[in-house]
């Protein structure tokens, strides 16, 4: 087992994260020509004449970074410049932990709604108890403010308090709380044992903190259950955005013992790079069934891509969201950074998923509960508009349904996977064939 460490990051562009990419030195290009300079010159002119003849004083710093995105977004979508605030919450969301109570949340009734405490972080110390309503944080009230607005207020530094007034079923009155803010380490997989017999493994997103994640819970159900009775593992990536590179790499090269993981490849062809796995499979050889779905993308898509290609895990669901792009982080001045698509991805067989997606060896659809259906929109990179045009990209597109039970009796694609694992189901595809493995340069 080879790990790696680097700057490498993953992501699609869906909800908060948003990109795959690398930071690095500006590479120095080929200077532009007469033309161009005087296009910018016209810039400078547009943007004196609205500084100065608007009908009201624009926010000159908004006028630019506007600009600058106007430039990256015509490009792909996922090219973009990040403002000192956004760098920043990038690096918290890829380093896997932040300043804060330790609670999920939603919003409902224009209050923030805890979905469940964290344990053993400042707010389940405090008593604060799934269910409860946020309304007021620091004495201001929560309504009017967009869910990542008030997320925003309830995060900050290690050690500072806060205050919340928490509306609770059953209580005649609002409840007042202060916590004191502590480091939050997001779980980047989740596991359990499925009957006594199979490992369920869940990746959240790719940060820091997820290959040592996965291979304490793979530890922890290699000693819960005797090796002789362990049947398999699930391995879900559904619902799964993204995040770094690096840990996808390592994420795969844990089920690996050899093989291509994933190539890189730029602009200009002696900037291709490929990663390869080292010895030491995790799982001891043992059935791997991946589970994909729209909502999987990059990252996850590398992995499900490099277990499909290699043959080690057979891949279960519908068509993953289809990016296949690598951006490069440039720190700016500021603290500002540019987000560049600079390459795309390769699976070992060579195939390029960006727009394409990942396409299951065993397709099994997830249906809507009556409550969504109609109101869940299928996306995929394909659909994004401006995307880069994949070399496999069809009329088909990329992108499939996105929708998870919260219920493990109501998932059909995890039920499928346990049955096929314990030989109550049947398939060509499981368990793969080793030696059907295609590696291309």
């Amino acid at each position: 087992m080879i790990r790696r460490t680097s700057l490498v990051l993953a992501g699609a562009l869906m909800g908060a994260t948003a990109t795959v990419g690398i930071y690095s030195a500006v590479v120095p290009a080929v200077a532009a020509g007469t033309s161009t300079y005087k296009e910018l010159s016209i810039f400078g002119d547009v943007f004196e004449r609205v500084r100065a003849q608007y009908v009201t004083p624009p926010d000159e710093q908004k006028l630019v970074e506007s600009a600058i995105n106007g430039m990256l977004s015509s490009l792909d979508p996922h090219s973009s410049y990040l403002n000192a605030r956004d760098a920043e919450d990038m690096r918290t969301q890829t380093k896997g932990e932040f300043g804060g109570l330790g609670i999920e949340v939603t919003m409902e009734e224009e209050m923030v709604k805890v979905i469940t405490p964290i344990d053993d972080t400042p707010a389940s110390k405090a008593g604060i108890l799934a269910g409860d309503f946020i309304s007021e944080i620091d004495g201001q009230s929560v309504r009017g403010l967009k869910l990542e607005e008030a997320v925003e207020k309830m995060r900050g530094a290690v050690n500072t308090p806060i205050k919340l007034t928490v509306i609770r079923k059953g209580a005649d009155k609002p409840l007042d709380f202060t916590i004191t803010r502590d480091i939050i380490a997001v779980r980047a997989v989740k596991s359990r044992v499925e009957g006594d017999d199979i490992g369920y493994l869940r990746v959240i997103s790719f940060t820091e903190k997820t290959y040592d994640d996965l291979e304490k819970a793979i530890e922890k159900i290699k000693a819960d259950v005797p090796a002789d009775k362990l049947k398999g593992y699930v391995l879900d990536l559904r619902l799964n955005p993204g995040g770094l590179l690096d840990q996808a790499i390592n994420v795969s090269d844990a089920f690996l013992d050899k093989g291509e993981v994933v190539s890189t490849r730029g602009r200009n062809q002696d900037e291709t790079r490929r990663f390869n796995a080292g010895p030491g499979d995790l799982t001891d050889g043992k059935p791997v069934i991946v589970l994909v779905n729209g909502g999987s993308a990059s990252a996850s898509e590398i992995v499900a891509g490099a277990l499909q290609d290699l043959k080690r895990a057979t891949v279960l669901g519908t068509r993953s969201f289809g990016k296949g792009s690598v951006q490069t982080i440039v720190p700016l001045g500021g603290n500002g950074a540019l987000r560049l698509t600079t390459a795309l991805y390769y699976t070992p067989s060579g195939n390029s998923i960006q727009g394409t997606g990942i396409t299951p060896d065993i397709v099994v659809e997830q249906p809507l509960p009556p409550e969504l259906q109609g109101r869940v929109r299928t996306e995929g990179e394909s659909s994004l508009r401006g995307h880069i045009q994949g070399q496999n990209e069809t009329d088909e597109g990329s992108g499939s349904g996105a929708y998870v039970p919260p219920e493990a009796k109501d998932d059909l694609q995890l039920g499928y996977a346990l049955d096929l694992i314990r030989g109550v189901k049947t398939d060509p595809s499981f368990p793969p064939n080793p030696e059907k493995t295609v590696v291309k340069n």
